[in-house]
């Protein structure tokens, strides 16, 4: 089984038991209750089933967790220097790791199944913690930035999970090897975590920046700096990233157009171009009208006068979201004075609330 796996190109593979994880409930729950799951309220739904695989399956007896390396070859956060580029998360520069897993996991649990077992497979889009049933197996533990951990191969593991029938000797789980060690905390631009091992999602870029899909909060918007999707910090600056080796898995090789593009190649961006180049990727799901108010941040950031046309053509977009962001983007890139001289020129948006808000923040 673990050649297998490792055919398929997973780096590791261990095994745990359903009853693995007896207080993923009330850690949920508490998560829950504090609001940190922001507008996720998928993540309401199914909690029990989320916390006990027996309630998901109750023919489950063997959980095969998987990890698959996709560390990068070069530093994750060297362009964040550039500030008329964008950053995309390292995760979302290549094809959609969603239907890459899957399909390797089915291949694993065809060996299973070949013995007369049930199988399910699952990779982050039903109710299973991932990453409890991961650290229960032996993974690696999860880190205080809440990324799992693993010692041979750092904060960079994609997760699936087999559920079988098969009654499979479980794995011992890994110790917390965090120690006194903060960097991750330290890296959030956005002060994302209230304590260590508790992350704030309505203030973490990756969820601003994919998830949330209104404005984003103006406090916030500068710690964002030129990350388009997602945000890598945190996972980047653990010491156990020095004994990670890059991804190997050739379907999942990043893109050369999606390391640094170019913000003034991106604003102009329209739907069907949006779709058309991230066709495939974790972005698309995230829509043109989030993603270039993304963008509008990155340029209102970027301090280029010369993006202050592009965020003002995008003051007549059909989309009050990215009109919100254009005037924001504007107010930051030209003087007060001169902003507040041609408002009078703009386009009137007396029935987008948004948008009005907007112009009164910055009045």
């Amino acid at each position: 089984m673990i050649e297998r796996a490792r055919d398929e190109g997973f780096v590791t593979l261990r095994v745990t038991t359903p009853d693995a994880i007896p207080h993923a409930q009330d850690n949920l729950k508490a998560h829950l209750a504090s609001g940190f799951h922001g507008s996720m309220d998928w993540m309401n739904e199914r909690v029990a089933e989320r916390a006990n695989p027996k309630i998901l399956w109750e023919d489950v007896r063997s959980i095969l967790m998987l990890g698959m390396s996709y560390a990068p070859e070069s530093d994750p956060l060297a362009a964040l220097n550039l500030k008329d580029r964008g950053v995309i998360s390292i995760y979302a520069r290549s094809r959609d790791y969603h239907d890459v897993i899957k399909g390797k996991l089915k291949q694993i649990a065809g060996v299973l199944a070949a013995e007369n077992e049930a199988v399910k497979v699952f990779v982050d889009t039903a109710p299973v913690m991932e990453k409890p049933l991961a650290a229960a197996a032996g993974l690696g533990w999860q880190g205080k930035h809440t990324v799992l951990v693993s010692r041979e191969h750092g904060s960079w593991l994609f997760l699936g999970a087999i559920f079988t029938t098969a009654e499979l000797p479980p794995d011992e789980p890994e110790a917390d090897h965090c120690g006194s060690c903060t960097r991750c905390l330290s890296a959030c631009p956005t002060n994302a975590f209230p304590a260590p091992y508790q992350l704030d999602a309505r203030r973490c870029i990756s969820y601003l920046t994919i998830e949330h899909k209104g404005p984003i909060a103006r406090e916030l918007r500068e710690g964002i700096g030129n990350r388009i999707f997602g945000c890598d910090d945190c996972l980047a600056v653990c010491p156990w990233n020095k004994f990670a080796e890059a991804g190997r898995e050739t379907k999942l090789a990043a893109r050369d157009d999606l390391a640094a593009p170019s913000l003034n190649e991106l604003v102009r961006l329209d739907d069907q171009a949006f779709r058309t180049r991230f066709a495939g990727t974790p972005i698309k799901r995230t829509g043109r009208e989030r993603f270039i108010r993304n963008v509008l941040i990155a340029i209102g950031n970027s301090g280029q006068g010369d993006l202050a046309q592009e965020a003002e053509r995008l003051l007549g977009d059909a989309s009050p979201l990215v009109r919100g962001a254009a005037v924001w983007a504007l107010s930051r890139l030209m003087s007060r004075e001169t902003f507040f001289k041609r408002k009078n020129t703009y386009l009137s948006f007396e029935h987008d609330p948004d948008v009005i808000a907007e112009w009164q923040e910055l009045s």
